[in-house]
């Protein structure tokens, strides 16, 4: 996936493919700000997300890094700079 930037959206899909969502869950309201927790994402499902998210974008994030985005605004961040940047798995 050639992409730019990574959105809101494409972190909604990327959950959704990966790992589902809680009942009573709603990804479409105002999550930018809401810690993954409280969304229903653990450790594991984090973990397949940050898979998810390398592959399809072709970079490799750093796992302290990732580990403390604990936000979708801040995993957005995150992911942007590495796009930004160009630290593409080779």
């Amino acid at each position: 996936m050639a992409a730019t930037a990574f959105t809101l959206n494409d972190l909604r899909t990327i959950l959704l493919e990966g790992a589902g969502t809680d009942e009573g869950v709603d990804l479409d309201g105002d999550i930018a700000d809401v810690d993954f927790q409280d969304l229903g994402y653990e450790s594991l499902a984090l973990l397949e997300t940050a898979g998810r998210i390398e592959r399809a974008y072709g970079i490799s994030l750093d796992e302290e890094a990732f580990d403390s985005a604990r936000t979708p605004r801040a995993l957005i961040d995150l992911v942007n700079a590495h796009l930004s940047a160009g630290s593409h798995v080779s």
